[in-house]
């Protein structure tokens, strides 16, 4: 069984933990996934949908994807990093409440990055995570 990620959110610094984060993530040593950021390309070549929240859905699709290819879970993210395309509240708001349904209580690092465009012209989020490997 392999050891957990240590969760610490310090009382020197903002407390996280009502947003659903984690001020620090503690791993130790062993194999680590770094997936590349995940944005809402379909299956097929279907189009990219429309709108953030669409779009954060589609892209938590394929994170949970690589998730089950890694034989991991959401408590194994050590880290999320959120590229928002014009990140500002009213984005939080669209694609946060997806991001925490996805984690299901897990709280990696989140750090949640605004951006002018990616790499895509129709992409509004791109997510990238880090990943213990279990076992």
């Amino acid at each position: 069984m392999s050891t957990p990620v240590t969760r610490l959110n310090p009382k020197t610094m903002p407390d996280s933990t009502a947003l659903g984060y984690s001020q620090i993530s503690v791993v130790e040593p062993g194999r680590m996934a770094f997936v590349s950021g995940q944005v809402a390309s379909l299956p097929g070549g279907a189009p990219v949908p429309e709108g953030l929240q669409a779009q954060t859905r589609a892209a938590v699709a394929n994170c949970a994807a690589a998730l089950e290819a890694l034989g991991a879970g959401t408590a194994d993210i050590a880290m999320m990093r959120l590229y928002v395309v014009g990140l500002d509240e009213a984005a939080m708001g669209a694609c946060y409440p997806d991001v925490l349904a996805f984690l299901a209580g897990a709280t990696p690092s989140i750090t949640g990055i605004g951006v002018a465009a990616l790499a895509g012209a129709d992409l509004l989020i791109e997510i990238e995570m880090v990943v213990r490997l279990p076992g």
